[in-house]
């Protein structure tokens, strides 16, 4: 079987079930709780069959959308449909809100078994269905993650370690200019802070001691950000591709793994050793994209700081930042801020970034 070719960003811009641009379409905003997807719909007067009553093409066309987004959650991208069968309960009145939702119930390399349901606010069941798909094509999309201030609320530790570090040489290091080097690499606050006249022995002896302060202020009362475990595991349940790039030296990423419970999660790590240049230089992701094997149009990064928002747009990949360091107005290069990742599901990450 052969899939016809053709445009699919110049067809699907006025598509009744997935555009956002038909006037009189579906325009659904659904959402993944890690294991169903729901979304709402409003039928109006141009969904009717009969008179106030919506049109059964329509109800199955809402069920088949709210589908295929279960299926993209759990990493597949395009499927065709083998079987579908929808049992209708009742009719389903015009201008009052239908619930939609989607659970993908079985899957395998070839196949997909999914339910579906249609229900009204008062639980009310309008239709409920079984569908089988082939596995057409699965997605490539790639999450790369930033650590410190993305998953791990560590900025008062790195704070205090530097303080501490600085303070012994002589030097006062205020909260706000930490704020405006958090997310690069050791050598370069070291230098900014300190100056360039440093030989590489001396940078190196102060950035141990800077980690040192930091991995003992932090043991035992590391916290994640409010809603970053859970989207983790949801990735890692749709089989997407998850990749750890931080600044940070080894020691502080295997220490943050642990306080957090979740080491053995991503698919690869990349340190800050490992390449030559601080963000904002895109070296750091781009090796990621590389040790993944995808393409860095593939990869979706989340990021909290400019440097870091800025290394992941100039390897031309998208970007999520987050408003947990840095005030919105200084994230603006990323493709979307958002000020929590509790306000964050997989659909979001994967097709609204």
């Amino acid at each position: 079987m052969e899939i016809p070719k053709v445009d699919a960003n110049r067809t699907a811009k006025l598509c009744f079930a997935c555009s956002q641009e038909n006037p009189i379409g579906l325009k659904l905003k659904p959402i993944y709780d890690g294991e169903k997807v729901t979304a709402e719909f409003t039928a109006g007067k141009f969904h009717q069959g009969w008179d106030d009553v919506i049109h059964g093409g329509i109800l199955y066309t809402l069920l088949d959308e709210v589908t295929a987004y279960a299926m993209l959650c759990h990493g597949i991208e395009f499927g065709v449909t083998a079987k579908s069968e929808i049992r209708f309960k009742q009719v389903a009145p015009i201008n009052e809100p239908i619930q939609a939702s989607a659970w993908v119930t079985k899957l395998t390399k070839r196949l997909v078994e999914t339910k579906g349901m249609l229900t009204l606010k008062d639980n009310t069941i309008i239709a409920d269905g079984d569908f089988l798909f082939y596995v057409w094509k699965q997605s490539k999309k790639t999450i790369l993650w930033d650590m410190d201030g993305v998953i791990a609320d560590s900025h008062s530790f790195h704070f205090a370690a530097w303080q501490e570090t600085f303070a012994k040489r002589g030097i006062k290091f205020d909260r706000e200019y930490f704020t405006t080097l958090f997310g690069a690499r050791n050598d370069f606050i070291i230098r900014s802070v300190m100056g360039g006249a440093l030989s590489e022995e001396e940078v190196r002896v102060i950035a141990q001691e800077k980690e040192e302060n930091f991995r003992r202020k932090a043991i035992g009362k590391l916290k994640p950000f409010p809603g970053a475990v859970t989207l983790l595991n949801a990735i890692k349940k749709g089989n997407f591709k998850l990749g750890l790039v931080s600044s940070a030296p080894k020691e502080n990423v295997d220490l943050v793994l642990s306080e957090l419970n979740l080491a053995g999660i991503f698919d690869c790590i990349v340190f800050d050793q490992e390449v030559s240049e601080s963000k904002p230089s895109p070296q750091i992701y781009l090796l990621a994209a590389k040790k993944l094997e995808v393409l860095p149009s593939d990869c979706v990064v989340i990021e909290d700081s400019p440097q870091g928002v800025k290394a992941a747009k100039t390897a031309e990949m998208r970007c999520l930042a987050i408003t947990n360091t840095h005030p919105r107005q200084k994230l603006e290069e990323a493709d979307k801020v958002v000020d929590s990742l509790e306000n964050v599901d997989l659909i979001t990450l994967l097709i609204r970034v």
